[in-house]
């Protein structure tokens, strides 16, 4: 696996390891990972436009939808596991823990494509994990608001039961909100920041930090609202 681990990523590195977490901008990400083509990034960003409904919401919400895919990081290498669902026990996911969920799966040409194994590539440099057997997950969320707000993390703040997490907004689309909040243990505090512009992104120490995302509403009403993030998470295998 290619990856541009540099002076740069530690710095990132050295900072989850001292606070539990750090957010960049899209154009820190963007300088870490290299300009994508625009027609890989339009690939990439399009990809969003076909999730499957997340038909397993507690709360009887119809305003996610998703895709996901299972990889495993081993020897330096990274390969696509056959599908299989996602789960959560209870205890990370109160709301839609405790059962298996399948998903559509992510599509190859996004699996494969540049944009998304540079970001890959980038959690795996950050995260250190480099020479490290681990499980990947990869999720696509599109969050809609409409009648009604969207909630991007319905289960509240919450861990999600792995090691690492990545998070990297792809697209908002008239909204407003969705305020990442960030609390670590033993620290009363909670910070709160908004990814905003495309690969705005976030890296957690799952271990340490509880995070969520507040509700988000239309801006203008009558009009197409969504949030597009992708969360990469892992899992020491």
């Amino acid at each position: 696996m290619s990856g541009k681990s540099n002076e740069g990523t530690a710095r990132i590195a050295s900072a989850i390891i001292e606070r539990g977490w750090a957010a960049l901008s899209g154009e820190r990400v963007r300088t870490l990972i290299g300009e994508a083509g625009q027609d890989e990034w339009a690939v990439f960003q399009d990809s969003w436009s076909v999730l499957g409904p997340d038909r397993y919401m507690a709360d009887g919400g119809r305003y996610r939808r998703r895709r996901h895919a299972a990889l495993v990081l081993d020897g330096g290498q990274i390969r696509t596991l056959p599908p299989r669902p996602h789960y959560q026990s209870r205890d990370y996911n109160p709301l839609n823990g405790g059962i298996e969920r399948w998903f559509a799966q992510v599509k190859p040409e996004v699996l494969g494509g540049a944009v998304f194994r540079q970001l890959l590539a980038l959690c795996v440099d950050i995260f250190a994990v480099r020479d490290v057997a681990c499980e990947i997950e990869a999720h696509q969320f599109r969050i809609e608001a409409g009648e009604v707000e969207g909630r991007p993390t319905p289960e509240g703040m919450h861990r999600d039961g792995v090691d690492w997490v990545g998070v990297f907004l792809v697209g908002r689309c008239n909204v407003v909100a969705g305020t990442t909040r960030i609390a670590i243990d033993g620290v009363p505090a909670i910070t709160e920041f908004t990814l905003k512009d495309p690969l705005d992104a976030v890296f957690i120490d799952d271990r340490r930090v509880r995070h969520g995302v507040t509700p988000i509403n239309r801006l203008v009403p009558g009009v197409e609202a969504h949030r597009d993030v992708l969360v990469l998470t892992f899992r020491y295998a």
